[in-house]
């Protein structure tokens, strides 16, 4: 695909021969998918999902084995054996992929292609959170092992409202048979189609090149991404990345927290280093109970935090302003410097719990009860969040400030397995 024939500064996102499962070689569709490799966070989580289908796309995104090149190994060549066995095949004409998400009271659609890179001194596509090194050494490794981009990550853009550009034919491909439908554990039913016209396909494209996009999720995937791109010299396949777009004026996404689990930091030490810094409240549980509180505490305008762990939820609220005026950095817009996530790493971990920045001290998980659950077996503290809104994100990136990463987790993330790029195929 040449990308180097405009010059114009915007999303250009290009059709690919998208790789897929052929139903006929597994179980089901539904089988074979995945949440995003970083929301499989638990050991039950993926070994469920390795014995869903012998062909999970999990064996590929995560796979198992004792050191982290003989993992990639194992993954470039269980994607070799599913090529040849014809359990994956690539579409033979280049497409855009329209693709749909419904359940739940939720409506979801948006499109899947190939957007050509962009430095991020352009602010085409804007990051919001900070990533971590040793994982995008980590994804990277695994897509140079595979030549593919195994999942892809999610953009937002605000579109002008109309039934127009990429908006028209997300909603004309909507109304045709789908290339395939499948439902999967969580209730979601997901449904692709393959936009193969070259009009249409133009016309998407001249419709999303005004705009810009947030990472809504993925950025270490994004990350990644460039570091490749940066490796290579010449144009080529490399300067594109797998992407799912969504008009947020459309299809609001929904914005939820990501939660810490400080692995060796007891509840009884972490509430001792609080005394006369934070105000601590026993709530009573069950855990939505307690999230309810949170919730509250969070509405009053104070930054707020679930502590758990021992089997007692405790709010924590209203820091010392002289401790914040110590701790949390000047010279950033009051934005940041209330978000909780900043309070919760510049002042809390950094200053008073003094907890070490590293996996080994850190775990971060998607679901509240996950993050409780965890605690309370490894007896560490589990730190619950409450989400920030979507405007103040969006608001902060095109600033050009990143939240500490981690911060945000916009969904529903699409399902890893129903749509996959091989970088030699394009």
């Amino acid at each position: 695909m040449d990308t180097s024939g405009d010059a114009a500064k915007g999303l250009r996102l290009f059709p690919f021969r998208g790789l897929r499962y052929v139903p006929e070689r597994v179980g089901s569709l539904a089988a074979v998918t995945s949440p995003p490799y970083d929301v499989v966070v638990r050991p039950d989580g993926l070994h469920h999902l390795e014995s869903a289908d012998p062909h999970n796309i999990v064996r590929l995104i995560l796979p198992q084995d004792g050191s982290p090149a003989a993992r990639n190994r194992q993954a470039a060549r269980t994607l070799d054996e599913w090529l040849a066995q014809g359990v994956l095949a690539t579409d033979p004409e280049p497409a855009l992929y329209v693709y749909e998400q419904r359940g739940n009271g939720l409506l979801q659609r948006g499109l899947i292609g190939a957007l050509e890179l962009s430095p991020a001194a352009d602010r085409v596509v804007l990051p919001h959170e900070e990533v971590m090194d040793d994982v995008v050494a980590d994804r990277a490794a695994l897509t140079r092992a595979t030549g593919a981009h195994l999942e892809p990550l999610l953009l937002t853009y605000v579109g002008d409202g109309t039934v127009s550009g990429a908006a028209a034919v997300v909603e004309r491909a909507a109304r045709r048979p789908a290339l395939l439908t499948t439902t999967t554990e969580n209730g979601l039913r997901h449904r692709l189609w393959a936009v193969t016209d070259p009009a249409e396909q133009a016309e998407a494209a001249a419709g999303l090149l005004p705009r810009q996009a947030l990472i809504a999720d993925g950025h270490h995937r994004w990350a990644t991404y460039l570091r490749l791109q940066r490796e290579r010299s010449g144009p080529g396949p490399w300067d594109l990345g797998l992407v799912y777009l969504v008009d947020t004026a459309r299809y609001p996404l929904q914005v939820r927290a990501i939660h810490r689990v400080l692995r060796r930091l007891a509840p009884a030490d972490a509430l001792a280093a609080l005394r006369g810094r934070f105000r601590v409240r026993e709530v009573a549980g069950p855990l939505p109970r307690a999230l309810g509180a949170l919730a509250a505490a969070s509405e009053e305008g104070s930054n707020a935090f679930l502590l758990a762990g021992d089997g007692t939820y405790r709010l924590v609220d209203r820091a010392d302003p002289a401790l914040l005026a110590r701790t949390v950095p000047a010279g950033r817009p009051e934005a940041w410097r209330t978000l909780d996530a900043t309070v919760l790493h510049e002042t809390l971990l950094d200053r008073v719990w003094h907890v070490p920045d590293g996996a080994e001290d850190i775990a971060y998980l998607h679901h509240p009860m996950a993050a409780v659950e965890q605690a309370e077996r490894s007896g560490g503290t589990a730190v619950l969040m409450h989400p920030v809104r979507e405007a103040v994100v969006r608001d902060l990136a095109r600033q050009g400030v990143t939240m500490p990463r981690k911060s945000t987790s916009f969904g529903p993330k699409p399902a890893t397995g129903l749509v996959m790029r091989r970088l030699d195929a394009d």
